[in-house]
């Protein structure tokens, strides 16, 4: 028998708000990305961290954000708990695998190829372990070309976005970024989603039950409590709001004010000594 699935029980407003959530978290991560390539080396990890959880913790809770309004008529679904954390584990885990190799070693060549590829198989395992853990009277069932398809727009719009994170030309090409890493991730979503069929074992009566809304909300506070405070990290360093690089510039030199042109300086030097050489060797003759 199968199953009646609903995936926007609540119309609009899930997969708008769990896209929302995916940009908000791939904005963040990749700006982190960004401000990587602009530091020294024993800053680099801590940042590539970051980004690496605000990106897993972004796709993770736009996956359960769309799942609020996924139904099936005919039964009711639970959520195992250690399955669905294993999820999120596993997105930031594969995608900091990815986000680290570009931090690294450039977004480009192969370098860019390998971490979208990684990133975007870390947002499909994400998905696909996250089904796992959907428990109902049934089994899910998928369509090997969908499935396909999916994973293949999240590992070509992963390596897009991480290929703008890494141009580092401000504040509008992180925005960008972070649009298509939000497509990345809502795009595999229902990609995916359109491709699954439920089979109803038929064995037990429709219960009534609490609604996916109220079974996964609570577990949505962690990650969205850390999206807020990766924000505000953001927020309060003007160097990644502005993408600009970090420049080493002779103020911090000591004996040299900050206003200084250093191109007239070095003709104030070479010049004054040969005037007063010349002047000295007019007046010799003269005197004697």
């Amino acid at each position: 028998m199968q199953g009646t699935v609903d995936g926007f029980s609540y119309g609009l407003v899930t997969p708008l708000v769990a896209y929302l959530m995916a940009c908000l978290g791939g904005a963040l991560g990749l700006r982190c990305t960004t401000r990587s390539m602009l530091v020294t080396q024993s800053w680099r990890p801590g940042w590539l961290a970051l980004g690496s959880a605000a990106i897993g913790s972004g796709i993770w809770t736009m996956h359960f954000i769309a799942m609020m309004g996924f139904t099936v008529r005919e039964t009711t679904i639970h959520y195992d708990k250690p399955m669905t954390f294993a999820s999120l584990a596993v997105a930031i885990v594969m995608v900091g695998i990815g986000i680290f190799i570009v931090g690294y070693r450039g977004a480009r060549g192969t370098a860019l190829f390998t971490g979208g590829t990684i990133t975007g198989l870390g947002i499909a395992s994400m998905h696909y372990l996250g089904m796992a853990g959907m428990h109902l009277d049934g089994k899910l069932e998928y369509d090997t070309l969908t499935v396909g398809i999916s994973v293949a727009i999240a590992m070509a719009a992963a390596t897009a976005a991480l290929w703008a994170a890494g141009q580092v030309r401000g504040l509008l090409w992180s925005v960008g970024a972070s649009l298509v890493m939000g497509l990345a991730v809502s795009g595999m979503h229902y990609t995916g989603m359109a491709g699954l069929s439920v089979h109803l074992h038929g064995t037990a009566e429709p219960t009534a039950g609490e609604s996916p809304a109220a079974l996964l909300a609570p577990m949505l506070i962690g990650p969205l409590a850390f999206l807020l405070l990766a924000g505000v990290v953001v927020m309060f360093d003007p160097l990644m709001v502005m993408g600009k690089p970090t420049v080493v510039a002779v103020e911090q030199r000591p004996g040299i004010p900050a206003h200084i042109h250093t191109a007239h300086s070095p003709q104030r030097l070479r010049f004054r000594p040969r005037r007063t050489v010349e002047h000295r060797g007019s007046r010799t003759p003269q005197n004697r």
